[in-house]
């Protein structure tokens, strides 16, 4: 989080397709400018646009604009939730009961 207003840097970068990454708060609102107005327009992309706004304003931290930006990034993309382990919290047996 080095740096003031627009040129604020991620706490990590977020990467893109093709291998670039947009390391500051300037080059996402690059990014964002850069699409399609139609793409621009979209409800997640206007989220990421208020939520760099108010980082780049001291109004908010740089995670929340990088959550904003990968969620906008991400949207079309499935959750994927991975099988989990059942915990073996209930199967605990006491000293005594051995």
């Amino acid at each position: 989080m080095v740096g003031n207003g627009w040129s604020r840097t991620f706490d990590d970068p977020i990467p893109l397709p093709g291998g670039r990454q947009l390391v500051t708060l300037q080059d996402a609102a690059t990014f964002i400018m850069k699409l399609p107005k139609a793409e621009q327009k979209h409800e997640k992309w206007q989220v990421a646009v208020k939520v760099l706004i108010m980082a780049a304003e001291g109004r908010g931290p740089s995670m929340h604009a990088r959550i904003g930006v990968m969620q906008a990034l991400n949207r079309d993309k499935p959750r994927v939730l991975t099988d989990r382990k059942d915990h073996h919290w209930g199967n605990r047996k006491l000293a005594r009961d051995r």
